[in-house]
Parts: C-alpha cells; sequence; structure tokens
C-alpha cells in the first residue's frame, strides 16, 4: 500500500475549515469524496493542519495511503476530474512509508493580506481583509519583527485546539506594501490556533498607538491574550508554503509554473 503525498491549492470562501465535520462543508471531507471515487475504496486524509472557515491555501499537503495503481504522476487529473472548482490538486507523490503530513513538516509560512484603501474591490471581497483606514507600516514592521524567535505565544493565540506547549519558534516575520496592498508573511516551525491572524491584529494596533512594538516582548511574556490585538478577520489568510525533507520538500518548493496571488 502507497503513502501518497498531495500538494493542493483552495479558495477556502465556501468551506468551514479543512477538518472534517459532520455537518458541514470541508475542504478535507470533499478531497476525500473526491479520492475514494478516485481510487475505489474509502479514503482517509491526514492534514498538515487545521485551517478554519474562510482561510485559503496556496500550498497545502495532505497524505492518505491507497492500493489503487494509478500512477501517481496521473492522479492529480484523475482527482481533479471529481473535485469542485475552487479546490485542486497540482502535484503528488510517494512519500515514505513513516511520512505524515503534520508530523514531519518542518517549518510554515502564512501570509496575511490587507487591501488599506478608502475604496473596497469586490473581486477580491472574499481574499483580503478591507481595511480603509490607514495603517503605518514603518510601525507595523517594526511590531513584527519584535515577534521574530522563540517565545510563549500564549497571548496570541485563540482558545481552541489543545497543545502541549505554545512555545514557537518564529523564522520571520515581515511587512511589505505594493500600492494599497499589505502582506504579511510569518514563518514558524507551528502555529497556534489563530496565532497568525492575532499577530496580525497586534501589528494593526502598532500602527494606532495602542500599543509599542517594544511592548511585544512582555505581552508575549505575560501571556495574556486580552492585552494583544484582535483575530483578524479569515479571509485575508493563507496558507503559502510548506517545508519537509526528501521528495515531499522537493514537491511543495516546485511552483511548476502556478500564478501567485
Amino acid at each position: 500500500m502507497r503513502n501518497i503525498a498531495l500538494k493542493i491549492r483552495y479558495d477556502g470562501s465556501a468551506y468551514h475549515g479543512w477538518q472534517v465535520q459532520k455537518t458541514e462543508t470541508t475542504v478535507a471531507g470533499t478531497l476525500e469524496h473526491a479520492l475514494s471515487k478516485t481510487c475505489g475504496h474509502e479514503v482517509r486524509v491526514t492534514g498538515c493542519g487545521r485551517t478554519d472557515a474562510g482561510v485559503h491555501a496556496l500550498g497545502y499537503c495532505a497524505n492518505f495511503r491507497t492500493d489503487s495503481r494509478i500512477p501517481v504522476e496521473k492522479l492529480p487529473l484523475a482527482v481533479n476530474s471529481r473535485l469542485p472548482m475552487d479546490i485542486a490538486v497540482v502535484d503528488a507523490c510517494v512519500a515514505g512509508e513513516d511520512f505524515n503530513a503534520i508530523g514531519s513538516c518542518v517549518k510554515k509560512e502564512y501570509v496575511y493580506r490587507i487591501l488599506n484603501s478608502r475604496l473596497r474591490d469586490p473581486f477580491l471581497e472574499k481574499r483580503v481583509c478591507f481595511f480603509p483606514s490607514p495603517l503605518d507600516t514603518e510601525l507595523m514592521a517594526r511590531a513584527a519583527a519584535a515577534f521574530e524567535g522563540t517565545h510563549d505565544f500564549a497571548a496570541v493565540r485563540s482558545v481552541g485546539t489543545e497543545t502541549k506547549t505554545t512555545v514557537r519558534t518564529v523564522h520571520w516575520c515581515r511587512v511589505e506594501k505594493h500600492g494599497e496592498l499589505i502582506t504579511v508573511s510569518v514563518c514558524a516551525d507551528g502555529f497556534l490556533y489563530n496565532m497568525a491572524r492575532a499577530m496580525v491584529g497586534t501589528m494593526v494596533y502598532a500602527s494606532y498607538g495602542k500599543l509599542e512594538p517594544g511592548d511585544i516582548p512582555r505581552l508575549l511574556e505575560l501571556g495574556d491574550r486580552r492585552l494583544t490585538g484582535p483575530t483578524m478577520p479569515p479571509q485575508g489568510l493563507y496558507l503559502n508554503r510548506l517545508w519537509y525533507e526528501g521528495p515531499v520538500g522537493q514537491m511543495m518548493q516546485n511552483n511548476g509554473g502556478m500564478t501567485q496571488f
């Protein structure tokens, strides 16, 4: 039985997140249905992590086991014929027997996009956070840099999935602005529930002077969620990149000519 890793992209607007739920339409549930039809047996997928309702993925990884003889290079086209247009399998490879999409992941990068404009764009309604008040990207960048390093990130997580520890290492946290579009990129060895969105909310607070960028290390030490910024809306968040060892890592880093939003 082969262990197959998939590289997936999806627009999360129509889904109640990644994780399978009994009464809601989810990305994983939709993918499992398509894979089961394609492979001729019931399939259960393991994803690289949860994404919330309305959150998107430019590069997501999931794995599943199958005794189907479909060549791995033909699997994306076969599965995509049974998927809705807002989910696509863009690559597949045979992974090692011990590969697990969540447990084998070395680090992840999320990006958060803000349309900082007085006028909204209806074509970006479900793909960016529309924020009409002016934002100071220099202050946001200083706040972003304060999150880098190894810290206890309990102060920027929502109550949700329990974890053994709330300590994480943020490899980089950067803010860029191109025209009216602000992009925050955060790479870490793992993320807590709503961590990325709460970090961006804290950067927005810094932009408004509700806290100083230099306050962030102390706020992280205090670990009080009430003292940091709000959790930003989901539609601006994208799981962007994932790092793995071996053939899965090569697959995930290969853009394969895909356009980036």
